[in-house]
């Protein structure tokens, strides 16, 4: 008898982790080596002073993500081709066109860092790295199932937890942690506004509305809920869908949280206000091994894998989330499932804002200052986006039973608001600085 409890015991713990699955792999995405980036520059020049965002945050990252996935879900469609079904083609294109941008350079920026960070441990010339890089992620998306990519993506979600592990291996002034993750603290000048709209953007970030919304697509065809072009789901679908979101959510932001801390800890707290390269980034990660020899190397080698596992994982997730934009819109046949013959035109666009990101990184632009540009430009991106998910969230048209419900309508509004004031804010103290 105790030998069966245990049995279904251990049946239920596999089925709840078999819900985890577009929500989990756009949680850790958001996480990725621009996030780490930004979140470590925050933690450095700000110390514990932004520590509450994460908190903050989480809520509301929650409800938009939800509202994507639910709009997936409910409709068999991805966002883009309930846009084009229901808005004029100038709103259209304009969304098409901000999404393929902002996650061209986010790709650019991704692959960069990745070959900063894989300097750090092997040594090769950038370019030979960066190429090497592309390659490999091309190969493993065009050539791979959806089944075993998204496998592959769960498990590259992994690399983040070098940073929790850290955040407890360190003496940590827990008071004045707790009180600052607690106590918003808001400064009104232009390094602290870049910054901070540098988190939400690359927290609440347009790739992972389309990514998330596209991938419950993806999961209604592989559960067999789209049948002779009919789709079916109903409140069960919807629960699986918000537990998987939520635990997704969850995780990427208790790791933003630690990210921040061991920032603040490790290097604001030591004088290290700016962090110039992956180099400097990778010190945050030398406590973890400062009891074995060479700890510094260790450190870079821990924050490399971390960062070229982040950027296998992120770089298929913004080149395929353009992909899916790109394709509804001109009514092409988009899956990762179909092979490259039977999705030529998915797969271009994969292709071409992928080299495209690639091309990127020899015109000169420092990778990690790269990175923290690009979170800054999604936080601006993302407003005008987040309107009109909203629109479609919460229309009785086009999600009936299923629109967003007042809780979900207050936090996504309130996110919109928040994003929109932190955008206007950095653009007025910008232009007035010139």
């Amino acid at each position: 008898m105790p030998q069966k409890k245990h049995n279904i015991k251990n049946k239920k713990k596999w089925k709840w982790l078999s819900l985890l699955g577009p929500g989990l792999t756009t949680g850790a995405a958001d996480d990725d080596p621009s996030g780490i980036a930004t979140y470590a520059q925050t933690g450095a020049q700000f110390g514990y002073g932004q520590l509450w965002t994460a908190l903050y945050m989480l809520p509301f990252m929650t409800a938009v993500q939800e509202s994507c996935a639910r709009i997936g879900l409910v409709t068999g469609k991805g966002i883009t081709a309930v846009v084009k079904e229901n808005y004029s083609r100038p709103v259209l294109y304009f969304v098409v066109g901000l999404v393929v941008v902002a996650n061209t350079l986010n790709i650019g920026a991704d692959i960069g860092a990745m070959a900063a960070a894989a300097q750090l441990i092997i040594p090769l010339p950038f370019i030979a790295l960066t190429l090497l890089f592309t390659t490999t992620i091309l190969l493993l998306e065009i050539f791979t199932s959806y089944r075993v990519y998204s496998h592959l993506l769960k498990w590259l979600a992994l690399a983040l937890m070098a940073y929790p592990v850290t955040v407890f291996m360190i003496d940590q002034p827990w008071v004045t942690v707790i009180k600052a993750t607690i106590t918003p603290h808001i400064e009104f000048n232009f390094a602290f506004l870049f910054i901070i709209t540098g988190v939400f953007g690359t927290t609440i970030t347009p790739y992972m509305f389309f990514w998330e919304a596209s991938q419950e697509v993806e999961e209604d065809r592989e559960n067999g809920f789209i049948k002779n072009g009919k789709l079916s789901v109903g409140w069960p679908e919807i629960h699986a869908m918000r537990k998987d979101n939520t635990a997704g959510m969850i995780i990427s932001e208790f790791t933003t949280w630690c990210i921040l801390l061991v920032a603040a800890t490790v290097l604001h707290q030591n004088g290290v206000h700016d962090i110039k390269n992956a180099a400097d980034a990778a010190k945050a990660l030398e406590p973890l091994v400062h009891s074995f020899p060479h700890s510094g190397y260790l450190a870079k080698l821990i924050f490399s894998i971390g960062i070229i596992g982040l950027g296998l994982l992120a770089v298929p997730v913004l080149s395929g989330s353009a992909a899916y934009a790109v394709a509804e819109a001109f009514n092409w046949k988009a899956s990762l499932n179909l092979k490259l013959n039977k999705a030529w035109g998915f797969y271009t666009i994969i292709i071409i804002s992928t080299l495209i990101g690639l091309i990127l990184n020899f015109i000169g632009v420092d990778p990690v200052k790269a990175l923290i540009y690009t979170a800054v430009m999604n936080g601006i991106a993302a407003v005008p986006l987040l309107y009109l998910i909203i629109k479609i969230a919460t229309s009785d048209r086009i999600m009936g039973e299923y629109k967003s419900k007042l809780l979900s309508k207050i936090l996504l509004w309130a996110t919109f608001l928040i994003m929109a004031s932190a955008a206007i804010s950095l653009l007025i103290y910008y232009i007035y600085d010139l």
